[in-house]
Formats: C-alpha cells, structure tokens, sequence
C-alpha cells in the first residue's frame, strides 16, 4: 500500500499540471493550487524535443500536442547568409519526431484538457502561505486562511519559487548575460523544419508551430542591465536583426510591429544542490533546475520530473525512499543540461566578443548533450 493518499501540487505551468495529471494516474488524490486568478499563459511557442514528447506519451498527451501543433525533424544550423553547416536534434523514439513546435498556449490548453480527464482539481486565486513539513504529514496554510495536511507536497511554482524558500532556503537565480527575444508570425510555405541562423552578435531562430504559424527566438547580449522600455522593443529588435541577409529572415523583419507581440526575457539560471526535498515537500521544475534554452529542454526536464515522481509513487516504499529515488534518477540528467546549456550560453557570449577558447565546440557539446537525453530517465 501506497505511504501517499493525498498530494498538493504547488503552481499550475507545464511542470504543476503534468504533475497533477502524473499522480493521479497513479492513484493519488492530487489537487492543483495556482496563485493567478486566471490561466494567462505567458510566451510565444515551445520546442518539445523528443524526450520531452516521450515523457507527454506516458502521460496520454502526445498525440495531442502533435495533432495542435507542428512535428519536425533535426534542426538546420546555419551563418547568417543561409548556408547550412550542420544539424541537430535529440534522437527520434520510436513514433515520436525529433522535435515537435507548439504554442505554448495550445501546450497549456492540452495539459489543462489532461487535468481534466484525469480530475484534478485545479483552485485558482490560491497558494501556500505557510508550511508546518513534519516527517509524517505537512499541513498547509493557504493564502485564504484555510488549512488542510497532505502526505505530499510539490512545490512547481518557478524560479522565484515561494515553496523553496519556505523549505529549503534563499536562492536566487544567476542572469547569464543573455536576453531572449520571442515573436510570431504566420508560418512560410518553405519552413520544412526548424532553423538557428548565427551572426556576429545573436543568433535567430526559426521554428514552427503550427501548421500556419511559426515564432522568431533571437539570443542577444543586454549587458548588465537587461531591462528594455516597450517602446523601445520593436526597433531594437529590428536592429539585433539587421546583419542577418538570408531571405528566410529578411521576409520576417517588417512584420514586427507590435511592441505587445515582443516577448523579452532575460536569461536566468539556477540549480540548486541535491536534496530538492525536506520531509514530504519535494521541488521540481525550474524551482530547483531552471536552464536556459540553448537546448530547448527546460520545460521538457519538468514534464521528466513529474512522469518520474507518478512512475515511483506507485511503490509501496516510505516516502523518504521515493524522494531518494526520484534525486537518484533526476539530479545528474538535470545538471548535464543546466551546465551544458550554461556553458553553451558563455561560449557564444564570448564568440560575439572574438574571445572563444580553443578547443570550445559548440556542436559538440550540443551533439553530446541531446544524445544522452535520449537514455531512459
């Protein structure tokens, strides 16, 4: 017999919902409290490589994030004229594709549908006030005043994450130096794939999303103060695009109009040393792992946490074990790709700046890291 009935699962993003959809497919009474009154999904698109679909696949949502959105093979990587020199992607599995494209608010709209099959609850408008984690059970006071124990509890409220500094201390996220720029538009009839193009100081992508849309990412250098007016986001958008000749990006440039449109974030980083839990309150997600995109695998990594926890939850070992395990199978995989994408991050930094090490290979390290998320998590 299970030594978890009843689960709380902090945060309703992609790792929250996958969360709550994991654990009650695995016979737990798991409920879902979101802090915002309302689902308002923040970004432009997602890439899902194929590891991230697998994890989907265990939970019965694949197939629909592939129908709403766009699968596609490896990545062509290319200079700034168009000439393509290499590719990548994670390996295919099976009858998943490399890479699927999808909105991200499709994304939430499909997790949100899981939820609902599966019945968790979802209370918006709610979260943790104050947690008494005692060995046995954590009883929970929530931001209403009321109270409730639980056997577990998740913390997959994000970076700024409320439950980690109630449970495991202060941490906070590391600025890479980067920022990311986001922005969608319809879809070319000749984006048969994924494209990165690289230039002198960015580099821009293309992907697609649906059948008819597709976004932009550009990664540039902000310098120590990232923060960008609204007003000033569409012409220095159009500025960072400015070197790029092939026609592939060029038909996209005068498109950018809107400064709502613009997504912009600068890149933060975090990872925080092993355990992620104490007692019966566990952290997942980029709570505990945020990495930047270079690998596209961020919110890939917390569909793998919550697939992992409902997959050993099932046992009928004491939780202390199931927490063990679950770091056991989750903190190696998590830190390759935090430090590999880091690396990546300060490797292009230093490129843009005529300084990049000898012996630095990027499409190595990328080739080597996608590889090895194929193995089972």
């Amino acid at each position: 017999m299970t030594f978890i009935k009843k689960a709380l699962v902090v945060g309703g993003g992609i790792g929250g919902l996958s969360t709550g959809i994991a654990l009650r497919q695995a016979g737990i009474d798991a409920e879902i409290v979101e802090l915002h009154p309302s689902f308002n999904v923040y970004g432009v698109g997602i890439i899902q490589p194929s590891n991230a679909l697998r994890a989907l696949d265990s939970l019965g949502l694949a197939d629909a994030c592939m129908e709403r959105g766009s699968p596609y093979g490896p990545v062509k990587m290319c200079a700034s004229n168009g000439f393509k020199f290499a590719e990548t992607g994670t390996p295919p599995m099976g009858r998943l594709p490399v890479h699927n494209g999808i909105s991200r608010r499709i994304l939430h709209e499909v997790l949100l549908a899981g939820a609902a099959a599966n019945n968790v609850p979802i209370r918006m408008g709610l979260t943790v006030a104050t947690l008494d984690n005692g060995p046995d059970a954590v009883t929970v006071t929530f931001t209403d005043g009321s109270t409730e124990q639980y056997d577990l509890v998740v913390g997959s409220d994000g970076v700024y994450s409320h439950v980690r500094s109630l449970v495991l201390g202060d941490y906070k996220p590391r600025y890479t130096g980067q920022s990311v720029w986001r922005y969608a538009f319809p879809r070319p009839a000749d984006l048969d794939t994924g494209y990165i193009f690289f230039g002198k100081k960015t580099k821009v992508g293309l992907i697609p999303m649906t059948a008819d849309t597709m976004y932009m990412f550009v990664v540039s250098a902000e310098g120590e103060d990232p923060k960008i007016p609204e007003a000033e986001l569409v012409p220095r958008l159009k500025a960072l695009l400015a070197e790029y000749e092939t026609p592939m990006v060029r038909a996209v440039v005068d498109q950018i109009t809107d400064p709502k449109g613009v997504i912009y974030r600068p890149l933060e980083t975090l990872l925080l040393p092993a355990p992620w839990y104490n007692n019966r309150v566990l952290l997942i997600g980029d709570a505990v792992h945020a990495t930047i995109p270079q690998l596209g695998q961020g919110a890939g990594l917390a569909i793998e946490d919550a697939v992992v926890l409902g997959e050993l939850v099932r046992s009928d070992d004491p939780v202390p074990v199931i927490l063990e395990n679950f770091m056991n199978r989750r903190f190696g995989r998590c830190k390759m790709v935090v430090d590999a994408s880091n690396t990546l991050g300060e490797w292009e930094q230093l490129e843009w700046q005529g300084q990049l090490p000898e012996g630095a290979n990027m499409g190595a390290l990328m080739g080597k890291t996608l590889g090895a998320m194929g193995a089972p998590i």
